[in-house]
């Protein structure tokens, strides 16, 4: 019979119960990371609602529904490649003559490669996507295709608003 300095099986043993060990501990802390997640999937539903009806409203005119759907105070902020930005929702108001011209018409929307992220309060995402808005002006199309929007959504008194939104669209290099 041989000898050897050591034993094997029980150096086997040990480095499988601590490959068990860590495979069940790294387990549970991505179960206990998931459940504080607030990311459910109604909240990301209705999210995805809210930034839909950002341009949804458009096509029967529903100022109500569109400004539901943005914060109600000062703290919304609006960038687009236009010149001016807007700071608050009564800039919003002041500028909603060009919609309700009979000269606009929507037509249709699509929002494209969606990506939200929650803060882990659960009160608070930003989101990311492409969107086409289809309308004409004066009968001629004025369509936004291929727009890259980011923004921030924030939960107030249960319904998510936007309160930061940026539009852009990219160009080639």
């Amino acid at each position: 019979m041989r000898r050897t300095l050591f034993n094997a099986r029980p150096l086997i043993a040990i480095t499988f119960l601590f490959a068990a060990v860590l495979s069940f501990a790294t387990a549970a802390a991505m179960a206990d990371d998931d459940a504080d997640e607030p990311a459910t999937v109604d909240e990301r539903a209705a999210i995805e609602k809210t930034i839909n009806n950002c341009f949804g409203w458009a096509i029967e005119k529903d100022f109500d529904l569109f400004y539901n759907t943005i914060a109600d105070d000062s703290a919304f902020i609006s960038v687009t490649p236009y010149a001016k930005v807007k700071f608050g929702v009564a800039d919003v108001k002041a500028g909603a003559g060009f919609w309700a011209s009979p000269d606009f018409k929507a037509i249709s929307h699509e929002i494209r490669d969606l990506h939200i992220t929650f803060a882990k309060s659960g009160e608070v995402a930003w989101f990311f996507c492409y969107v086409d808005d289809f309308n004409t002006w004066k009968g001629e199309p004025a369509n936004w295709e291929n727009v890259r929007w980011t923004g921030v959504v924030e939960k107030r008194d249960g319904q998510w608003r936007i309160v930061q939104q940026h539009f852009s669209w990219p160009t080639e290099n």
